[in-house]
């Protein structure tokens, strides 16, 4: 993946001779390999109703392909629709680690007394047809809905056998991954039915390196448990798949149930050079985290109202980006980007966007883990859990919490926060100086705040912790580098 651009509820970052994790598989009209490049699988989720977003590009020949997912229920028409990819970009960006910086101010500088003064600071191809009914039958397949949407031929299947569903699969002139029946089978147990996508390759784009860029997928069922069934992922995995999970809910943060919950180190401090290589860093920072509790383990890397952040990489999410996930369906206003507003006429991004939205606040949390076919045995099951807090600074970037500290909470407010600090450097010229101030860089304005995306392409293994982490981290048997000493 040459971006990183999540949303919802689970994405799939693709990393260097890697596929990326995904909830389901591709599978393709031509006898040659093909793979899933990135998916980004959004889930907004209230009471037992849940919408699932997606975005996957792809790698593979050029004739019409399709993906596979396991839903619970029939997906018909109205329950399926098209997205733009912006907004998953802007829950990636918004949600991503971030890395700050502050500049210590003059420590002999003597602030003229104002009774009123505040500090502020910002806070052409169809889905082919059965070969017949009596056929269909025959192998346990029925088609329970067909319908198109945008560059989508829409197929829902449901199956009594796995081996069927493999045949019908491949006598529809698919190549079906090697294993895919025996992945399937849990599934077909379970009851659940196959939401099946091709698409028209003449009617899709791609990017600057060849690679095909979908129109995410929005569709909603209803469901007493929320799961994803990356399982079958593997069956286009080339090796080590990153996954980032993003749960949208109105109240609750989210974690997973079958594997062990671990916290991303927050309110660490860096040296200076991380900011050319935040990336890099951050991917050391997540593999020493995951290694320390044995390679499997699902890591929280941010949970925030949906209405707020600090500091903010980008603005927070608006009525119309939750509208457009979905939240149309509860009530949420605001127009859908995509789906009732014009290109480039939806809710304003980037940094001169204003960063206070609507009152509709959910709860957006942001899980990641790394695993394979020796870690992951299981689909991932979420549930809710309870408010944390954790990366937070106070006005002038002091930290609140410790290197590595997570606290419970009323409200949510985590989020992996990396610092930088550059000491006074300047002439002292008073007998007693004042350290420890912190603010905005020396010409002005305010501290600049970088979102760490882009980790599809971040290269493992190129930063060393212990020369660039300055914090003591206990957490990570990390000893820290001191700070400049002081006259």
């Amino acid at each position: 993946m040459r971006t990183l651009r999540p949303l919802i509820v689970l994405l799939a970052l693709a990393l260097p001779a890697t596929a990326t994790a995904f909830c389901g598989f591709f599978v393709s009209g031509a006898d040659a390999e093909l793979y899933n490049d990135a998916s980004q699988v959004v889930l907004m989720r209230k009471g037992n109703r849940t919408v699932m977003s997606m975005s996957n590009t792809y790698k593979g020949p050029p004739q019409d392909f399709a993906l596979v997912v396991p839903v619970p229920t029939v997906l018909h028409e109205e329950d399926v629709k098209t997205l733009p990819t912006d907004v998953f970009d802007h829950v990636d960006k918004l949600s991503a680690p971030r890395l700050v910086e502050y500049w210590e101010q003059d420590p002999c500088y003597v602030e003229p007394p104002r009774t009123m003064m505040m500090k502020s600071g910002g806070r052409g191809g169809m889905v082919p047809s059965a070969p017949g009914g009596a056929r269909d039958a025959e192998l346990g397949v029925k088609v329970e809905a067909r319908f198109e949407v945008g560059e989508y031929q829409i197929v829902i299947l449901s199956a009594k056998q796995a081996n069927g569903l493999d045949t019908w699969l491949r006598e529809n002139k698919y190549r079906i991954p090697e294993g895919a029946a025996g992945a399937l089978a849990p599934y077909i147990s379970d009851g659940m039915k196959f939401f099946v996508a091709k698409v028209n390759i003449k009617k899709v784009k791609r990017d600057a390196q060849g690679v095909v860029v979908l129109s995410p997928l929005r569709f909603t069922f209803e469901s007493d448990t929320l799961r994803l069934p990356v399982r079958l992922g593997l069956l286009n995995a080339q090796g080590a798949q990153d996954l980032l999970v993003y749960v949208l809910h109105p109240t609750a943060r989210f974690e997973v149930a079958n594997y062990p919950n671990l916290f991303i180190p927050t309110n660490v401090e860096v040296l200076d050079k991380v900011r050319d290589s935040f990336g890099a860093f951050y991917v050391s920072l997540f593999d020493a985290a995951l290694a320390r509790a044995g390679g499997r383990g699902v890591v929280t890397e941010y949970a925030w109202q949906t209405t707020g952040c600090d500091p903010c990489p980008v603005p927070p999410l608006t009525d119309a980006d939750l509208a457009t996930l979905g939240g149309d369906l509860f009530g949420i206003g605001g127009q859908p980007a995509g789906l009732a507003v014009p290109p480039g006429k939806g809710a304003p991004r980037g940094r001169n966007a204003p960063f206070f939205g609507p009152a509709s606040s959910w709860v957006l949390t942001r899980l990641h883990t790394r695993y394979g076919k020796e870690t992951l045995s299981e689909d991932l099951v979420f549930r809710e859990a309870k408010a944390i807090t954790g990366g937070r600074a106070q006005w002038g970037g002091q930290s609140v919490e410790q290197p590595g500290e997570v606290q419970d909470a009323q409200t949510n407010n985590f989020q992996g926060r990396y610092i930088i600090r550059h000491y006074w450097k300047g002439e002292v010229k008073c007998d007693e100086p004042q350290y420890g101030r912190w603010g905005g860089p020396p010409g002005g304005g305010a501290a600049p705040t970088s979102a760490a995306t882009g980790l599809a392409t971040a290269p493992r293994g190129a930063i060393k912790l212990t020369d660039v982490v300055t914090s003591k981290l206990d957490v990570l048997g990390l000893p820290g580098i001191p700070p400049p000493k002081r006259r």
